[in-house]
């Protein structure tokens, strides 16, 4: 029953009204009774957390929860690129010239996503890689490569459901909700590190300082599970053979190479 509430709670509700309440509820104090139960039912791993439950005062705190330094392992070879967040890695392949591609069976507009004809070019021909977070995994979003941001723009409103089910069957939510776009020049091209809300306007927050990233290094954290979409120029990046989909995803496991 428990759960049922949750996934109600978490993943379906996107009305203007049901989002508010829900947003005022995970971030008051009353919701600190719910930790321990969302914690259970989502099988949080309780030993990578660098708090115990209890100090978590609001649901909100435990879901952008930040880990133990050692928790995660960044991949350290040279123009390796990494997993920027805990997540299923759900979708993987080619940016048609049209700027199509195809998620679960559904078209989306990279065109669309991006909102910038000039930033489309360089990626047409390109790969794309769909990492899907569920209210289960952690929140925070780290550099996948080392680079310097060129540009960082946001666009979209309305946020709808980008669950598996929300991919399949719901609207253009990759191409349309509330996103930020983050581009990051590396020694292999351009990566575009595009973070989908999944509900509340403005659900995403930045947190990373400066221009530069380090492979690894946090750069921001969704309040609800959400989707990163990484894009990556025409003959730059080559994918590890050992992926497939879906699999799950830790943040700083090699996803392939920059490719120079």
């Amino acid at each position: 029953m428990l759960q049922g509430f949750y996934r109600l709670l978490i993943e379906l509700t996107n009305g203007r009204w049901s989002s508010g309440i829900l947003k005022k509820f995970a971030r008051s104090p009353v919701s600190r009774f719910v930790v321990p139960s969302f914690a259970r039912i989502y099988q949080l791993n309780l030993e990578e957390m660098d708090k115990g439950l209890s100090d978590y005062p609001t649901l909100h705190d435990l879901f952008v929860r930040t880990l133990k330094k050692e928790a995660r392992a960044i991949d350290q070879q040279a123009d390796s690129v990494v997993s920027p967040v805990d997540a299923v890695l759900e979708d993987v392949g080619n940016i048609k010239e049209t700027s199509d591609i195809v998620v679960k069976g559904k078209t989306y507009s990279i065109g669309e996503m991006l909102g910038d004809p000039d930033t489309l070019v360089k990626y047409l021909n390109g790969t794309y890689m769909v990492l899907y977070l569920s209210p289960s995994h952690y929140h925070r979003i780290h550099s996948p490569v080392n680079g310097t941001v060129t540009k960082q723009w946001q666009l979209g409103s309305k946020s709808y459901p980008v669950n598996k089910w929300g991919l399949k069957y719901g609207r253009q939510a990759l191409s349309k909700n509330y996103r930020v776009i983050t581009e990051v020049k590396t020694n292999g091209g351009h990566v575009a590190i595009v973070k989908v809300g999944a509900m509340f306007v403005n659900s995403i927050e930045t947190t990373h300082k400066g221009s530069e990233l380090e492979k690894g290094g946090e750069m921001a954290y969704f309040s609800f599970g959400s989707t990163v979409v990484l894009l990556f120029e025409k003959g730059t990046f080559q994918m590890d053979e050992t992926l497939h989909t879906p699999q799950e995803l830790k943040v700083g496991e090699r996803l392939g190479m920059l490719v120079k």
